[in-house]
């Protein structure tokens, strides 16, 4: 049987992870359709899909996830390619270990035996090139080594042979965070270590060059401002979402669904009914609470006759005996949900601004729009001053034109826009104007919807 070898970039073990993951600044409806979508496409079609995010958990999603008793998906800030995505895990020896152990790994990796502490931190390499080195000093002034068996010679330690000069790269660093450097060095191999240190893997300067791109599906959002970062390192190979058109290019035919509904978890649901599968109770009541949280339990002008119908479905399946849910009604999860995820008091001014933050692109002008939900909307008065600094520290730390807060009252239906730096067109904005600034939107719960093709509408004239 032929010997293993030391894998290159042609010959990489292909990683068939494939990552769900919604919109940074995540709410309940992009966690809750990335952990369905997942768990869909597991059952169905097999494939490895795993639930991501990109940004914290806000307090309305953690409230949820803590009463269904689940943990939040992974976390990723962004898509590019780390060293682990290029490691191998080679077998290893001690320093004490008899060079014939390494000998045995050399014959079997094409050529590279990792020595390894006993405490996990990497000691050094063994490689064609450092036994020669080490056969040199040996044998080169020293007559009576000439003769040595090559018994004798497996027989010396491995710490002896070994190369102590190895550049190391912790597993999580991007690759294109370094790569300009390491090309630059005359070393094939790398140390791949964890947070702590410790040995994980060996990499080769080759692999460097093309790493596997982690494979992504989107879902809540479609607009690449939205994603996380370095999409574009990334293969996307799927979209589903509810919202407006600014998907990114790609540059081969992807699956892509953007449907008139209220939010992604009706998508992820009628999905499921096609199958003729049925969601786990708790997958199902985090469905639930992502659509009954985007659609305002129902009432939004969002909603559709397919969300309520969503709506039913997933409460037959959230709503049963035994489950932390099985006396609730659609009403009574729906305004636990939204009473978890309102109010100002609790919250820091820049949370509250970036925890459901959409940034926007027209022509030339970046913007924000941040939305906020309070069951008194008078309850902005006393937090106006450190809002708006919020918001300015918002549009500076993003290079945006303008920032806008929107504070919805989820019991009267109304909300209250509040602006840093708006262009003077947004001074024809259709809401009353109040004393202290703010503009009173009578009836406009909804930013994509309502609020946001009135602010293009105005920027694109």
């Amino acid at each position: 049987m032929a010997a293993a070898r030391f894998r290159d970039k042609n010959d990489l073990k292909t990683d068939n992870r494939v990552f769900v993951i919604g919109h940074v600044n995540p709410d309940t409806d992009a966690i809750a359709s990335a952990m369905g979508y997942a768990w869909l496409l597991r059952e169905r079609d097999g494939i490895n899909a795993i639930a991501a995010r990109s940004g914290p958990i806000n307090p309305q999603t953690a409230w949820v996830l803590r009463t269904l008793e689940m943990d939040p998906p992974i976390l990723f800030n962004d898509a590019s390619p780390r060293f682990e995505s290029v490691m191998q895990r080679l077998d290893t020896v001690k320093p004490d270990s008899p060079l014939s152990e390494a000998w045995a790994i050399l014959s079997r990796t094409g050529g590279v035996a990792p020595v390894v502490n006993p405490d996990g931190t990497p000691f050094g390499l063994i490689t064609g090139k450092s036994m020669f080195s080490f056969l040199t000093r040996l044998m080169g002034p020293q007559p009576r080594y000439q003769n040595i068996t090559l018994a004798e010679l497996l027989d010396i330690p491995c710490r002896e042979a070994a190369e102590k000069d190895i550049a190391h790269h912790i597993a999580s660093t991007r690759i294109r965070d370094v790569i300009n450097r390491l090309l630059r060095d005359e070393v094939d191999e790398f140390w791949v270590l964890d947070e702590n240190q410790r040995y994980l893997g060996i990499c080769r300067q080759r692999d460097l060059l093309n790493p596997p791109r982690m494979k992504i599906i989107l879902v809540d959002h479609n607009e690449p401002q939205q994603s996380l970062g370095s999409l574009e390192e990334a293969e996307l190979i799927e979209i589903l979402d509810h919202h407006r058109l600014g998907n990114p290019t790609t540059h081969e035919p992807i699956r892509f669904t953007v449907d008139v509904v209220g939010s992604t978890s009706t998508l992820v649901s009628e999905l499921f009914e096609d199958t003729g599968l049925s969601a786990p109770p708790d997958l199902a009541g985090l469905m639930l609470a992502g659509l009954l949280s985007d659609t305002l339990i129902l009432t939004s002008p969002t909603t559709t006759p397919r969300d309520k119908e969503a709506g039913q479905r997933l409460a037959r399946w959230a709503f049963v005996w035994g489950t932390p849910l099985a006396d609730e009604t659609l009403e009574s999860f729906g305004k636990q949900v939204l009473a978890a995820g309102s109010g100002l008091a609790s919250r820091d001014p820049m949370d509250v601004v970036t925890s459901d933050m959409k940034k926007y692109e027209t022509g030339s002008i970046r913007f924000a729009i941040a939305q906020a939900e309070v069951s008194d909307l008078y309850e902005i008065n006393d937090f106006l001053v450190p809002l708006r600094q919020a918001l300015q520290e918002l549009k500076e730390r993003r290079s945006l034109d303008f920032a806008m807060l929107m504070v919805t009252d989820v019991v009267q239906r109304n909300s209250r826009l509040l602006t840093v730096d708006a262009p003077t067109v947004l001074d024809q904005l259709p809401y009353r104007p109040m004393s202290d600034g703010t503009r009173l939107a009578e009836g406009v719960v909804s930013r994509k919807k309502q609020l946001l093709p009135v602010v293009l509408s105005l920027l694109e004239e």
